[in-house]
């Protein structure tokens, strides 16, 4: 239908142009007529289906959604040939030679006149050369609730700081901060559920907003993670959802206001609460607090100069609960008492756009705990400092250059790390959060 009225489209131009450039012929006033009839059809036509609308039946829902295709990839080199345990996150560059962090397919756009849905699907290719892909969040988010508030319903990244709801090739650097590893594993916190927020009619930017969601799998490691797997010296058992405590709550405030027309500073206060796997009782609390401040000159060219503080400081308290003597649930023959795990650390980092399309950064990560075993890799202490440089040829590629200096408790000598980081994007891709 719509190629032939294009056809028709570029016939009636060439008609009318005809008609009207050839005084030898007699101009056919009905037929000139009929094909401007047709035209102003046509471009109808078209900007209906530039809006995402069928030109027959547009109902206010998307019949093209926004499609994009992110690659984001990093060549390694590193003092220490277990680069993958050194690296807390899963997207990070994992071993000496060359990663694939992220290859990510962007699917968004409107449902109807009440709700909006986006979908990331990723990729990836693991050190043994394995290929994974999962759906990394899916959720749509309504768009015409009262009383300024907002559903968002699917498999989505909890709003947790200011890291965590990110996706990789948003990030300053290339590999997440220790303290995100530490809390919510090598994939972020993440998992189906509800949020609702709520935009306070107040002078400044005030949001308020919780999440319920599924307390289990990979992405919930803190949490009640995944049955039979090891961790903290426990091996996670399967627990039942037998009411709203069973699930994860994560409550969030963010405001931000502008001390001048040049500054801009966002803080946040985060909280996650449910159970964990290592007893039928265990449950675990993380409390966040974050801040961002970002200073950029009334003139500017293409976005340049500016400076961007980021900071989040985390701390987990996480019951690990008693083991009875019992060789089938412990490695060893002997009981485990009930513990208290203790854990806390941050990140800090500052990036400077001095000169157009290019930006360095510099950042510094800590992490420490008390209780339990702190010569376990997931739990000692550990000191990262980042310096990096980032180019970016376009808003659609960059080129970044980092080095990371890590200090861990259980090694004698420090480890030093060089990545080398490139992203290519195609397709419409929409802005992130500021």
């Amino acid at each position: 239908m719509r190629r032939a009225k294009c056809h028709r489209f570029v016939m009636g131009w060439f008609g009318i142009v005809l008609l009207s450039g050839a005084p030898a012929v007699a101009a056919d006033e009905e037929a000139i007529q009929r094909l401007e009839r047709e035209l102003a059809e046509t471009k109808a036509d078209v900007r209906a289906l530039a809006d995402g609308q069928s030109g027959s039946k547009g109902k206010g829902a998307s019949a093209i959604p926004d499609i994009s295709l992110d690659g984001l990839f990093a060549a390694a080199a590193s003092t220490d040939p277990d680069l993958g345990t050194l690296e807390t996150g899963a997207h990070d560059p994992n071993q000496r030679g060359f990663t694939l962090q992220n290859l990510e397919l962007t699917l968004g756009g409107s449902v109807d006149p009440y709700f909006s849905a986006i979908a990331h699907i990723v990729y990836q290719i693991d050190q043994e050369g394995e290929s994974t892909l999962e759906v990394e969040e899916a959720y749509m988010t309504s768009t015409a609730l009262p009383y300024n508030l907002q559903l968002r319903a699917g498999q989505f990244f909890t709003q947790f700081g200011r890291l965590n709801p990110t996706h990789p090739h948003t990030w300053a650097f290339a590999d997440q901060p220790l303290v995100n590893g530490r809390m919510f594993g090598g994939d972020g916190l993440r998992q189906t559920g509800l949020q609702l927020s709520y935009l306070a009619p107040l002078p400044v930017y005030t949001e308020a907003m919780v999440a319920v969601q599924n307390s289990q799998g990979e992405t919930m490691f803190s949490f009640r993670n995944v049955p039979g797997d090891e961790l903290f010296g426990r091996t996670l058992i399967e627990r039942q959802v037998e009411g709203v405590g069973d699930l994860l709550i994560t409550p969030r405030l963010a405001t931000s206001f502008n001390p001048s027309d040049t500054q801009t500073i966002l803080l946040g206060l985060s909280g996650a609460f449910g159970p964990n796997g290592s007893g039928e009782s265990a449950r675990t609390q993380i409390y966040g607090i974050d801040l961002y401040y970002k200073w950029k000159p009334l003139r500017t060219v293409k976005g340049w100069p500016f400076v961007g503080w980021q900071t989040e400081v985390m701390a987990r308290r996480y019951d690990n609960a008693a083991v009875a003597d019992d060789p089938a649930t412990v490695a060893v023959d002997e009981s485990l008492p009930e513990e208290m795990l203790r854990d806390w650390g941050g990140y800090s980092q500052v990036v400077w756009g001095f000169t157009p399309r290019w930006v360095t950064g510099l950042r510094g990560d800590y992490v420490a705990g008390r209780g339990g075993d702190l010569t376990d890799p997931l739990r000692e202490r550990r000191v990262r400092v980042s310096p990096n440089l980032t180019f970016y040829p376009s808003e659609f590629s960059k080129w970044r250059l980092q080095y990371n200096w890590d200090h861990l408790q259980t090694q004698e000598d420090n480890v030093h790390s060089v990545f080398l980081q490139w992203e290519f994007l195609i397709g419409t891709h929409g802005a992130h959060a500021f």
